[in-house]
């Protein structure tokens, strides 16, 4: 998902919620456009933290993987030189 629709989609939902808020409250909508750019502005910075944490979240998790993947080859490894070990003493007795 792109930055720009993270961040409008988070600042709608944030209208959305003042919305909701003024009309739990039986206000006027249109009554305080400030109160809904603040909205705007504060759910579209959230938006912006949950992309950037996304982005940061997805380049930790493949480091993880390739330091899994590096672990199973060593442990590949060291199973494979000891089943060989194993296999030369059992042919000598």
């Amino acid at each position: 998902m792109s930055m720009l629709a993270n961040i409008l989609g988070f600042s709608l939902f944030g209208l959305a919620a003042r919305f909701g808020q003024l009309g739990i409250q039986k206000r006027n909508l249109f009554e305080n456009l400030g109160g809904h750019a603040l909205a705007m502005g504060v759910f579209g910075y959230g938006g912006y933290m949950a992309y950037k944490w996304d982005q940061t979240a997805s380049v930790l998790i493949a480091k993880k993987k390739d330091e899994i993947a590096e672990s199973r080859k060593l442990r590949l490894a060291k199973v494979e030189a000891l089943e060989a070990r194993l296999m030369a003493e059992n042919e000598e007795h």
